[in-house]
């Protein structure tokens, strides 16, 4: 249950709800979320951290593979939601 609560958890949370409020708010073409994903990743992980290095560099990607992750997971729910209401 720790694992849940932690803040790696947390950041991908964070990193995805801020990735598919972007996505929605600013109308960016689907090819430029895995750029904000990255930037806004590495620089969350830079904060975490207070260093720059190839470890921060590796953890900041992990938060946006998984942060688009989640935002593709979203949107693929809510859009099934909406087909199953139009039916």
């Amino acid at each position: 249950m720790e694992a849940v609560f932690s803040i790696e958890f947390t950041a991908y949370v964070a990193l995805a709800v801020l990735l598919y409020a972007i996505r929605e708010a600013a109308n960016i073409p689907n090819r430029y979320i895995p750029i904000v994903a990255v930037v806004l990743g590495v620089a969350f992980s830079i904060l975490e951290s207070g260093a720059f290095s190839f470890g921060v560099l590796v953890n900041g990607m992990k938060y946006a593979l998984y942060g688009i992750g989640s935002v593709a997971a979203i949107k693929y729910a809510l859009e099934k939601a909406e087909g199953e209401d139009k039916q």
